[in-house]
């Protein structure tokens, strides 16, 4: 099962931008982002994600700090 991007940044109260850049540069272990031509395709694993989500919420502000500098 594959978790639509949208859905994702609802649930992380963030933008769909900040999840596929995050998914591109491999900051959020959340999925893979795949390169195809010049579009990515997204697999974002439900099991990563509840774990991710679940972490305290420091250390996803500092993957939030990477993926904008």
């Amino acid at each position: 099962m594959n978790i639509k991007v949208s859905e994702v940044a609802k649930r992380m109260g963030k933008s769909e931008q900040f999840v596929r850049i995050g998914l591109q540069r491999g900051l959020l272990p959340i999925g893979t982002a795949i390169k195809t031509g010049s579009k990515y395709s997204y697999y974002i694993s439900p099991k990563l994600l509840e774990e991710y989500i679940g972490k305290d919420k420091k250390e996803n502000e500092e993957i939030e700090i990477k993926t904008m500098g």
